[in-house]
């Protein structure tokens, strides 16, 4: 980012000596406040400058100041993953929050590599999460994450990689496993994450159906009111949604029935899941634009691809792969790309709305990061080799390459301090 600094010019000039040193005098005073890091943040961001007040287990070695620096105009969802000695930052004895079918540690896998990547853009730095950092810019705010169990795997890395600082409190209002709320107490920071795979509103028909699955009804022009009515108050919250859109799914526009996804109901006509994909982003878009309440910031995060290889889940696929892939090795292809492609088009016409009704959107692109990630899925070691389960190629193991979305949100929340000083100056 660059700041309006005054050049002044290095010419000769016949100006007595002492009346030069009073003008750098004044010059270096009045630019100390502009290099010092807390003053690129607004009043209403909070940041600690006296180590004591950050955390009652403070630790010298963290104490390292938000850096800005030029990847604030850069485009830090294009590059390639690198090596990290320094990975992982927790372990599955250091955080309770890991789900059994993310913890590829206890299960046996037998590899450590897929533990030893960063993400590093083409065009610039992208810092390592700090999470005492995180939590300064956190105080006194909220996140609500909502969507899938690949959503719940985000949220459950980002209290992984916090656990460094400090545990948060459970305090849920509701009794549902799937609507989970917590708070860090030194913080004030709340965190919460709302269950809404289809992101609409939903109805379960058959807990089986012709796909083995369940069958289910979307009413894709009415957005999920059980994260609707709840994140009017959140400052943050990030909007997800995508693997369960290949499921058996009768759909429904003005409560009238206008198709299915392998449905095998007589008369239905068959539609492809990007139909109900592109209608379900648009209502919940939509949603939180008319959402008066609402002045935080709308996060889209996009679809993170599986990598089933030699058939689907169902069929025995697999993902055994032990490395990353280069960008030169893969493309987006096939329906990872016709989501992807959906999901950036309606969050541009979302936020195009947006803008006039003073709400804010951004986009969390994780597609090509992941997309080069086969080696980072539970496969076969989120289970015993007893249990008759399936090869997990869709959520990521714990600790692994999805502890990434850390690094992508934390520049982001920061880019938002600097968005708002400089509206405050406009």
């Amino acid at each position: 980012m660059e700041l309006p600094f005054v050049k002044y010019s290095t010419s000769a000039q016949k100006t007595p000596s002492i009346f030069i040193l009073l003008i750098l005098a004044v010059v270096v005073l009045g630019l100390i406040p502009l290099y010092h890091p807390f003053n690129w943040y607004p009043p209403g961001l909070s940041i600690t400058q006296n180590p004591s007040e950050i955390s009652p287990n403070y630790h010298a070695d963290e104490e390292q100041k938000i850096e800005i620096n030029e990847a604030e105009r850069c485009d830090i969802f294009n590059g390639e993953w690198v090596w990290n000695p320094d990975a992982p930052y927790y372990t599955n004895t250091t955080c309770t929050e890991i789900h059994e079918h993310q913890n590829c540690m206890k299960y046996g896998r037998p590899d450590s590599d897929y533990l030893k990547w960063r993400w590093n853009p083409n065009e610039c730095e992208l810092p390592i999460f700090k999470p005492y950092q995180f939590l300064d810019l956190v105080r006194n705010k909220s996140l609500a994450v909502v969507g899938d169990s690949v959503a719940r795997n985000q949220m459950q890395s980002l209290i992984c990689l916090l656990s460094r600082v400090e545990y948060p409190v459970d305090i849920s209002d509701n009794p549902d496993q799937s609507f989970k709320k917590y708070k860090y107490a030194t913080y004030n920071f709340t965190l919460a994450i709302y269950w809404s795979p289809f992101l609409v509103s939903t109805k379960e028909v058959e807990a089986d159906g012709p796909c083995h699955t369940g069958l289910y009804n979307l009413y894709l022009d009415e957005a999920d009111e059980k994260w609707t009515t709840q994140i009017e108050g959140y400052d943050y919250i990030i909007l997800n949604g995508g693997h369960w859109f290949a499921r058996c799914s009768v759909y429904y526009e003005n409560n009238q029935r206008v198709g299915c996804r392998y449905c095998g109901l007589p008369n239905v006509t068959e539609l492809p899941a990007a139909y109900a994909y592109q209608r379900a982003f648009r209502t919940s878009l939509k949603a939180i634009n008319n959402l008066e309440n609402f002045k935080g910031v709308a996060i889209l995060r996009t679809f993170a691809p599986h990598h089933y290889e030699g058939g689907n889940w169902n069929e025995g696929g697999d993902c055994a792969r032990t490395r990353p892939y280069r960008s030169n090795e893969t493309t987006l292809e096939g329906q990872n790309l016709e989501q992807y492609r959906i999901q950036v088009e309606e969050f541009k016409a979302a936020e195009k709305e947006g803008k006039m009704k003073g709400k804010r959107f951004r986009l969390l692109d994780t597609t090509r990061a992941m997309l080069l990630r086969p080696d980072g899925h539970p496969s076969k070691y989120g289970h015993w080799p007893n249990e008759n389960v399936a090869n997990d190629c869709v959520h990521w193991c714990l600790p692994g390459p999805i502890d990434s979305w850390a690094d992508f949100s934390f520049h982001m929340f920061k880019m938002e301090g600097i968005r708002s000083l400089e509206e405050k100056l406009q």
